[in-house]
């Protein structure tokens, strides 16, 4: 909370890798974990004369490096007091049985923050630019500790870090918690045009009806066994998708985690509703085409004096 929202997730993603998401308890071994381990593992050896051996050697740790073998996954393994050129890389299988499993999460979620790193570098006039991309201006998200600012602001600051490298599904816990009317709009377009996979988790019936017109009925029969009966055809999903936006602008209320109901008062329109950044640079744009001699419609900045 001391830093800013910029300050954070520079530190968040420094080094290439997500340090929120390699604390979770997903990822972080326990004690009985850890002392499974130290087992030896048991490994076979040909000879140059295609003879094998079996040896019991201890994994140190699995280093960075993963490929995909025919459908499986293999990663790279250092043992315990040999050197790098005794590396070898492992089948998921194997390291599995041997209790490796949130070794291989932690090494699966460094190559999808090393893949996302490529795409835009973490410099503050990009941090900046993204923080300003999920409606967060530069006055809130470089020039302001997070402490200060609004439960709404602070929810964009978590979807921005969230959406930093780059993602291909997206999980999303009570996202309509504290957005104004406008944010909620944005958020709505959002999803419906993010070509990725989304999965949102609300009590906001209303908001996530008019962005999921299809809906999945997952009952448990008397046979112990679960159906699922679906609702919604082609066409009228496609309907409902061009109304989505327009549905979750209009709502009045949201629900937030603990279930209480939270009114959304109406947002002003027109210049009052800008930002000071905002202002500065539709009077900047207004100068311009003043200058030119064009006609300055009201569209072009509302309540001119």
């Amino acid at each position: 909370m001391d830093k800013t929202p910029n300050e954070y997730i520079r530190w968040r993603f420094q080094h290439g890798d997500d340090k929120e998401a390699l604390v979770k308890d997903t990822m972080t071994l326990t004690d009985e974990e850890r002392e499974k381990c130290k087992e030896p593992c048991v490994f076979e050896l040909k000879d140059d004369k295609g003879n094998v051996s079996k040896v019991k050697w201890r994994i140190e740790r699995l280093t960075s490096g993963r490929k995909q073998v025919k459908k499986e996954y293999e990663y790279e393994v250092q043992f315990v007091g040999m050197d790098y050129n005794a590396n070898r890389y492992v089948t998921a299988s194997k390291l599995t049985k041997w209790g490796f499993t949130k070794h291989m999460k932690i090494v699966d979620e460094k190559v999808a923050q090393r893949a996302g790193a490529f795409s835009t570098p973490l410099t503050n006039v990009n941090v900046e630019n993204h923080l300003e991309d999920v409606g967060l201006d530069k006055e809130f998200g470089t020039h302001t500790r997070m402490a200060a600012l609004s439960g709404g602001q602070k929810v964009k600051v978590v979807i921005a870090a969230a959406m930093w490298n780059q993602p291909h599904i997206v999980i999303l816990d009570e996202p309509t918690n504290y957005l104004d009317r406008d944010s909620l709009g944005a958020l709505a377009g959002a999803i419906e045009t993010f070509e990725g996979g989304v999965v949102m988790i609300t009590h906001n019936n209303e908001f996530c009806s008019a962005l999921c017109p299809e809906t999945w009925l997952m009952q448990k029969a008397d046979d112990g066994i679960a159906r699922c009966n679906c609702k919604g055809d082609a066409d009228w999903m496609a309907k409902q998708s061009k109304l989505a936006v327009k549905n979750a602008i209009k709502m009045d209320e949201v629900t937030d985690a603990l279930g209480n109901i939270v009114e959304i008062k109406e947002v002003k329109k027109g210049r009052d509703a800008m930002s000071r950044a905002e202002k500065k640079k539709a009077d900047k744009v207004r100068k311009a085409k003043l200058a030119r001699g064009e006609d300055v419609s009201e569209s072009d900045g509302e309540d001119w004096e």
